[in-house]
């Protein structure tokens, strides 16, 4: 093999590597985008309760859930053994 083969080989594998590495990255800011928008969700209903002193109406509770069902979606899509939904399970 010449020379200029066996660089661009090692390119090709080198090109590889951070395409994998680009992958993995983006999955993990992907995932920790969906936990950072389900806290804030719980924080805007925690924040409703206090500043109401009751519970946030009802029809805000049923787009909060969804939302935090979207986010939980797209979270497990790219990460599905954390403790994410656990965790969201414990905020009703």
């Amino acid at each position: 093999m010449g020379c200029c083969a066996l660089f661009i080989r090692t390119l090709q594998k080198c090109t590889i590597m951070q395409n994998d590495e680009t992958r993995q990255m983006l999955a993990d800011l992907i995932w920790l985008n969906a936990l950072i928008a389900t806290e804030l969700i719980q924080i805007t209903e925690n924040t409703s309760a206090i500043l109401r002193k009751s519970a946030p109406p009802e029809s805000c509770l049923q787009d909060h859930n969804a939302l935090r069902s979207t986010a939980l979606g797209i979270a497990q899509r790219y990460k599905s053994n954390t403790a994410l939904a656990r965790h969201l399970g414990e905020h009703q």
